[in-house]
């Protein structure tokens, strides 16, 4: 299992109601919980766990490219009675709620509801931060907080952010790519310097009363983490990022819809329906930079987006377009159904 869609986990849960019965064959249903009430059991577990459990700190202190299989992450041991002890060699360990200053959470808006969650940083990375909606390539272990793993992977694998549970999205963004990485004569790729981190989430960042096969309803999970690389996403390919798309600012593309006609416009070839296309209603420009006499590149204006590059001899092609606002009412064309000029033409 990889880890699944937003909507589509909710088919999955249909999916579960429609077949998984009770003895009596009556039809299992998941309460529907007020999310803001979730949040704050949620959260509660959520830092009543980093207080119960610590990880291997000085094996991060040593320099390298450590790998998320070298965090161990252990509950505190108990005494007879069942009441938690100290933390065993705290020269080597750290309490998870010191290691991520739980006074001070992370805080999100999902849904209409704030939500809290946690970050440990191991590994910044060298890199660039991916944007919310972009393609990463990673590796990952997800767990629940009683240790199990229910998904990973192996290999680094590319992941779009606009497909994985929102808490994803929050998260990754605030880790860097690596710095270089060096193509090996077996076919694998050696990254340095990557981001490295372990992200605590409350069920409602991530699939809140959706169970799946591995995962009961109304779970935290937490997952490990080694960010590689990233690539800005244009999905309907309207020469505009798709994080550009994000008209409210709330980090989901989805309930961005300008013409109304069901297709958000990060999806939409077309966003105000006016039968011009996105990205024909912007102005486009070609620079040419001969890097052989130490020519910079150009510095894009606002809304003005690389579209390509290209490099021959020495002389690099950029080619760019540009957001119009032709009647300078504070809506650019695109999206906006009286202004109809092509600029392709």
């Amino acid at each position: 299992m990889k880890l699944k869609t937003y909507v589509l986990s909710a088919l999955c849960f249909l999916a579960l109601l429609s077949s998984c019965k009770k003895d009596d064959d009556a039809i299992v249903q998941i309460e529907e919980r007020d999310r803001a009430e979730q949040q704050l059991a949620d959260f509660d577990s959520l830092k009543v766990y980093l207080q119960t459990h610590y990880y291997n700190r000085a094996t991060f202190e040593q320099p390298g490219n450590h790998k998320i299989s070298e965090l161990i992450i252990n509950e505190l041991p108990k005494d007879a009675s069942g009441n938690y002890l100290a933390l065993p060699d705290p020269d080597k360990n750290q309490l998870l709620s010191e290691a991520v200053d739980i006074n001070n959470p992370k805080t999100t808006t999902y849904l209409d509801t704030e939500y809290q969650y946690y970050i440990l940083k191991l590994n910044e990375g060298g890199g660039v931060n991916p944007n919310f909606s972009d393609l990463v390539r990673l590796n990952y272990n997800g767990f629940l907080p009683d240790g199990t793993s229910f998904d990973g992977t192996v290999n680094p694998t590319d992941f779009d952010l606009m497909n994985l549970i929102p808490g994803w999205r929050e998260a990754i963004p605030q880790f860097k790519t690596a710095a270089s990485f060096v193509e090996n004569g077996d076919g694998t790729v050696t990254f340095d310097n990557y981001g490295l981190g372990v992200m605590f989430l409350p069920s409602g960042l991530a699939y809140y009363g959706n169970p799946t096969a591995t995962i009961p309803a109304y779970s935290n999970l937490m997952f490990k983490f080694e960010l590689y690389q990233s690539e800005v996403s244009d999905h309907d390919g309207d020469g505009i990022p798709s994080y550009m798309e994000d008209l409210n600012g709330d980090k989901n593309l989805f309930n961005d819809d300008t013409d109304g006609d069901n297709v958000p416009n990060f999806l939409d070839p077309d966003d105000d329906a006016d039968r011009v296309l996105t990205i024909n209603e912007m102005t486009r420009q070609t620079y040419t930079v001969n890097t052989n006499n130490g020519e910079q590149e150009p510095v894009l204006a606002e809304g003005e987006f690389e579209r390509s590059r290209s490099m021959n001899a020495g002389i690099l092609t950029i080619k760019t377009l540009k957001i119009v606002d032709a009647d300078g009412d504070g809506t650019p064309d695109h999206l906006q159904n009286s202004v109809k000029t092509d600029y392709s033409k």
